[in-house]
């Protein structure tokens, strides 16, 4: 082989991934691409619990916004079941001065 179909090659590589990039960049800026990762804390949308009852039914719990909805999936379709379904207020933290086993000393006679 020929140095210069070496260089033809590297040289067509390079142009090949420039047009991928300057598409990338022309669809990016009309607003074709969206940035699709958000971090966890930005989402606004969750699915906090699934119950199956049978093999074509399923219960859900969606949260939107810190409002829970409660949802029926079905094979004919979906059914809201109940909206805007008050969120327990769970702390995660645990009461201070306390650990998942708390050993209270006693005192020896």
């Amino acid at each position: 082989m020929d140095p210069t179909e070496y260089l033809r090659f590297a040289a067509a590589l390079i142009f090949v991934l420039a047009l991928i990039g300057a598409a990338a960049f022309a669809l990016r800026a009309f607003g074709f691409m969206t940035p699709g990762n958000r971090n966890r804390a930005e989402r606004r949308l969750t699915i906090v619990e699934v119950l199956t009852l049978d093999p074509r039914r399923r219960v859900m719990i969606v949260r939107r916004d810190n409002v829970e909805h409660l949802l029926l999936l079905g094979v004919q379709g979906e059914t809201v079941i109940e909206r805007a379904v008050k969120v327990p207020d769970i702390s995660t933290d645990p009461i201070p001065g306390t650990t998942f086993l708390t050993i209270r000393p006693e005192p020896r006679l």
